[in-house]
This record gives structure tokens, sequence and C-alpha cells, in this order.
């Protein structure tokens, strides 16, 4: 089945103009709780894990669509990363090295705030990787997630939080102006603004090339209850779709002396 490629300049950042946000909020309130309650499912199961991969420029919104999904899961059996400019140690490695110890075990969520595609965006738009580079790395991470989806029987949920450049400034003027957001101002996140067309560039690239194991969920992320509810939503129906239950004890395993 032939693919359809992604072109971000086509795909709108707000949700459909007749969207009810009431009843949009409604639906994610439910959603969230289903996570809620197969996270516990899953985590005693102990036969599936699930990686989340959260991408997306500066300010759109990885930490709070992972809060508001994921607000009701129990801290046992959910782990959160959030993978920041690389140490000295892990860029003297493989740039897949420190990805391995934050993957999920049986039983568990991992949740990447940023992850390995971070080595073929920020390095490609900054020059720091070549071309060749790129596409090497496209391999390996292809490679990489078909092999803890065949070998670990890891499930794989990709999203890209698809904001506009207005939005974007809209959010970084927010982290001047707001006391309780200015901890989150960064002088870089405006230098990075400068390359944005670098960036949409990278990351059309990565959307259609890195797609192949585990497909990218694009998320329109200018209206954050829209990006909440698509989010929660994506995230239930695949858990749904393990056929989670909680495991059934013997006669024998629960006799008591």
């Amino acid at each position: 089945m032939k693919t359809t490629k992604i072109n971000l300049s086509k795909i709108p950042t707000v949700p459909p103009a007749e969207t009810d946000r009431n009843g949009i909020e409604a639906q994610t309130e439910g959603y969230k709780k289903k996570i809620s309650a197969l996270q516990k499912m899953l985590y005693a199961q102990k036969k599936h894990s699930v990686l989340m991969v959260f991408q997306g420029i500066d300010a759109s919104g990885k930490d709070g669509a992972v809060n508001a999904a994921l607000e009701g899961c129990s801290p046992i059996g959910l782990k959160v990363t959030g993978f920041a400019k690389p140490s000295d140690a892990e860029l003297a490695h493989d740039f897949l090295w420190r990805i391995y110890p934050h993957l999920p075990a049986k039983g568990e969520i991992s949740v990447f705030i940023r992850s390995h595609y971070e080595d073929v965006l920020i390095q490609r738009v900054h020059n720091w990787i070549d071309l060749d580079q790129v596409h090497s790395r496209f391999d390996a991470i292809n490679a990489f997630e078909q092999n803890i989806i065949n070998d670990k029987g890891t499930t794989i949920i990709k999203f890209y939080l698809h904001i506009s450049e207005e939005a974007q400034e809209a959010q970084l003027m927010q982290r001047i102006s707001d006391p309780e957001k200015q901890w989150k101002h960064k002088t870089d996140d405006w230098e990075e603004r400068k390359h944005w067309v670098e960036y949409q560039k990278a990351y059309t690239d990565v959307l259609n090339t890195c797609n192949k194991a585990a497909v990218w969920h694009v998320i329109p992320t200018d209206k954050r209850w829209y990006r909440n509810y698509l989010v929660a939503k994506t995230v239930c129906e695949t858990l749904e779709s393990l056929n989670l239950s909680y495991p059934i004890r013997t006669a024998q395993e629960l006799a008591t002396v």
C-alpha cells in the first residue's frame, strides 16, 4: 500500500472550525480515565511494553501533552525521560547508546520527551553532521525501532506536535510575561526559532523516512485542549488494542496456609 507523503505546510495546526471544545474536553476526560485503568492492567499483566515518543519544536507543548494524557497513571510502571544535550560520555558513543537504558520493560510505559530523533534534527539544522550521516542515522533509527518491536514486543507511539510559527511565538512570550512560566525561558529557544524553515524541512524528512516500524501521529497543537484530546485518544486506543487484562490466579495459587 502506498504511503501518503506528509507535507507539514498542508496540515492545519488548529482544530476544524466546527469543533465543539466542551464536547472535546469531556471526551478527553473519558479517555484519561480509561488510560489510567489500562495502565494498571498493563503493569499487572507484564506482557506488553509501550514506548511513547514526543517530538516538536520549542514550546510545542511536549510536557503538557504528557501531563494531560497520563496524569491519572500510577508512577509505578511509568518512566519519563527528557533527552537534553548529550553529555561528553554520551557523545563518545554511538548516538543510540544513551537511549537503551530508558526503554520500557514488560509492564512499563516509557515516555521520551525529545528522543533519539534529536540527533537527526538539531545536529542537522546546525550542520554538525552532513546529509550522508543524517541518512545513515535514519537507517539506524528504523532498524532500532523495528528491533525493539520484534525482539522486545514493544509498542511504539510517536507524536509530532505541530505548532504554527505564530503560536510558538505567543508561547515563548508567555515565558517572559507569566511569572509561573519564567523558569522555562531560555535565550537559546529564540535563537533556534531563527531556524524555523530548516527545522520544518528536517522534521518533514523525519516524518516521511522514519515511519517504517511505527507511524507518526501529527497532532495540531495551537489549541492545547485539542492537542490533549488527540494525544489521549491515540494513547487510549493503542492500549485498548493490546487486549489488556488482569492476571487470573489459580485456586492453588490463591490458597492460604
